[in-house]
Formats: structure tokens, sequence, C-alpha cells
């Protein structure tokens, strides 16, 4: 039975002044799906999240989740109508409580506060900081601010989340607890675009990879094959062939 399609990007380009960020970008994105976004530093994988998140008007195309289209859309509407990202640099409102913290994005689905915090207290559970919800944010070490990332976009109970590199920073041991987050993520049914640069987290995770170089989409398929492509190992993987056995990049 054939999988929905639940996001689909459209001739997307973004440009600043005389720099095309992206591209003519074109994907879509299956319910239930993860599907990994990589390229070297300036490829334009976060532009690309921006521009599904709100944050920033693409200069043309479209993106459409389930045919509607939310270019114009302020963030705060794209997010109501299912779509949820975390950032590569963490970004805790450190003077609350991580319960707190999740609640802002609980809210968004539950004005009862009470009924927020309930929330906020399952998400905590399930991505495993239930025991630090009544810690400030600010004194969680970055391992624990990436899971805070994931819980606090968990809580606005999307369709589609947008991670961008969970793993960047994290011990080996931490990396392994994020991926068992991302698979328990998909068992939901919520579909994920994941930016990251752990090639071996990246790998075990997703069902298939986009390759961006210049705001320009040099490949597409499955992570194997992928990462054989030439123009893949040419762009960015270099001499790190490791990365098809899973090794790092």
């Amino acid at each position: 039975m054939p999988v929905a399609e639940l996001l689909r990007v459209m001739n997307l380009s973004k440009r600043f002044g005389g720099l095309l960020a992206l591209n003519d970008l074109s994907f879509s994105l299956a319910e239930g799906e993860i599907l990994g976004l990589i390229g070297p530093n300036g490829a334009g994988k976060t532009t690309c999240f921006n521009c599904i998140a709100g944050a920033m008007r693409p200069t043309s195309g479209r993106i459409l989740l389930h045919g509607r289209d939310l270019v114009g859309l302020r963030p705060n509407r794209i997010c109501r109508w299912g779509i949820a990202r975390t950032f590569q640099i963490v970004k805790p409102l450190r003077n609350l409580t991580v319960i707190e913290n999740v609640m802002v994005g609980a809210l968004v689905r539950h004005p009862d506060t009470t009924a927020a915090r309930d929330r906020a207290q399952e998400v905590l559970e399930f991505v495993g900081l239930s025991a630090l919800a009544n810690e400030e944010a600010g004194t969680l070490t970055l391992g624990q601010l990436k899971f805070l990332e994931i819980a606090r976009a968990l809580a606005t109970e999307p369709r589609v989340l947008l991670l961008d590199e969970p793993m960047g920073g994290l011990a080996p041991g931490e990396i392994r607890d994020i991926i068992h987050v991302i698979r328990r993520v998909r068992e939901q049914g919520i579909a994920i675009v994941l930016i990251e640069h752990v090639m071996s987290g990246l790998m075990s995770v997703v069902d298939r990879i986009i390759v961006l170089d210049h705001g320009v989409k040099i490949a597409e398929g499955a992570p194997e094959t992928v990462v054989r492509d030439p123009k893949v190992i040419a762009a960015y993987l270099g001499e790190e062939t490791d990365a098809a056995s899973g090794g790092e990049a």
C-alpha cells in the first residue's frame, strides 16, 4: 500500500543579494519517513529549514503540507499546521525550568496551563528528561539541551519534525540515545527531516538522503547509494570513504 505524501517542496529558491543560497530545490516527504539532508557548510541546509518553518520567506517556489501552501505564513501558524523544528545552536529559555521550556511548545495545542504541563511531562518522559523537569534549563549540559530542543518541538504535536544537527558535539553514548529517540518519534507516525554531519548516526536512521552543494541538489536516493556517488564524494565526503560503511564525515 503506497505511503501518503505529507510535505512537498517545489522549486524552492532563496537569494540573499547576490548569493543564491537555495537554487530550484524540490523534494517530497512521506508520512513516517526519515529524510536526511546533508552537504558541506554553507550548502543551504538550514536555509531550507528556515523557509519551511517560516523564519524566512523564499524568493520563489512553493512548500506544501498536505497540499496547503505554507509560503508567506508566520512561523506560529506553520507550527499550528504541524511543522516543528530544532536549532543547531540550542535555544533554551535559560531562566525557566526544563518543564516550563517544554510547556512553551505544549501551549500551541493546550492553552490551559494545567493541560500544557501534563503534556510537557509526558514529552519529558519520552525523551528521558523527566528527572530534570524542575531544574533551570541554564544548568543543563549540551547533551541534555539537545534533548530539550527535541522535547519542546515534540510538545507542539507536529506531523513533520525538522531536526538541525541534533547529534553535533555529543558523546557516543548521547548519540545512541538521540538515535533511539528519533526512531521512537517515527514510530509515532511523525515524519522527520534530519540535517546531520555525524554520518554514522545519520546512516543508521534515515530512509533516504538528499545532498546539497551551494544550494543545488546534487544527489538523492538510498543512503548506501548516495554516499558512493562520485559527485557527493567530491563535494562533501572527500576522502572519507568510510562514510559509506558508517564512519563520520
